[in-house]
């Protein structure tokens, strides 16, 4: 069975953070109160988050972190993993060092979303080889850890670099690290992907993890996304992992946590359950 997480960020996240809430204090348990089984973390840095005040929420909640997201880390700096200049690369390079430490008690997954940056004037061999020097790193840092770190695919409109989830297996397959896996977005893959569930079927042996959000990045039911047949798609692929919400707070952070639980909850046990 499908395990549904939603992203939470820290009070002062960014007003560009895809996350439904703000607050770690209040909404853990708001998200355990609605059905989810998992947070997602969504961090500019790992030092935003207290282990120990973390601990007594999650035991509190029964809730698990499902995975540390890293969408911030780009926009509140421009590191990238394709930055030309090595000095930065360093800097993400300790950052997400510290993202691995966390994760390794907290979800065992760091996500790489736009972070892994843009193709840049020298192109994109270039680009792909400083991408993957970085990434081939960080796995190697990560394995003794049992962390996975998670390639996000994204589309062309917001990032020039790996946009499709056919581009993202390639690459993973170049970096040919055990610990390097796919993370594919359905909001994503409905503008690049030639199907979503025939893609997610179709590479589910480099899948670690799934963003759900509808055609308009909102609650799933509130777009014209077929989750019905995604996750009849899963289903055949015997996917049981973490699928989480990443999507706009619209009308507000409550009722879209809510419709995102009430429309997906039943429908998973109904699919998962024939």
């Amino acid at each position: 069975m499908i395990k549904l997480s939603i992203a939470i960020a820290a009070d002062n996240a960014l007003p560009s953070a895809f996350v439904v809430y703000r607050g770690f204090d209040k909404f853990i348990p708001r998200a355990a109160e609605l059905g989810y089984r998992g947070v997602e973390l969504a961090l500019k840095t790992a030092a935003e988050i207290n282990p120990a005040r973390l601990d007594t929420l999650l035991g509190n909640s029964g809730l698990e972190v499902s995975c540390i997201s890293t969408g911030q880390v780009y926009a509140d700096t421009g590191y990238m993993f394709t930055d030309p200049d090595p000095a930065r690369r360093n800097t993400l390079r300790h950052i997400f060092r510290d993202f691995i430490d966390l994760a390794a008690s907290y979800g065992k997954l760091v996500n790489i979303g736009r972070v892994r940056g843009r193709i840049g004037e020298d192109g994109k061999e270039k680009a792909e080889g400083r991408f993957i020097d970085l990434v081939a790193d960080l796995c190697e840092y990560a394995l003794a850890k049992n962390v996975t770190l998670i390639l996000e695919p994204v589309n062309r409109y917001e990032i020039n670099f790996i946009n499709s989830v056919e581009e993202g297996a390639s690459l993973v397959k170049m970096v040919g690290r055990p610990n390097f896996k796919l993370m594919p977005d359905v909001f994503h893959m409905n503008i690049e992907d030639v199907t979503i569930g025939g893609e997610l079927e179709k590479y589910i042996g480099d899948i670690a993890y799934i963003h759900f959000a509808d055609s308009n990045r909102h609650a799933p039911g509130w777009g014209h996304t077929d989750f019905a047949e995604i996750l009849r798609s899963l289903k055949r692929a015997n996917y049981s992992g973490w699928c989480s919400l990443e999507i706009f707070p619209i009308p507000d952070p409550d009722s879209a946590a809510k419709q995102a639980a009430s429309y997906l909850l039943p429908l998973i046990k109904k699919i998962y359950s024939a």
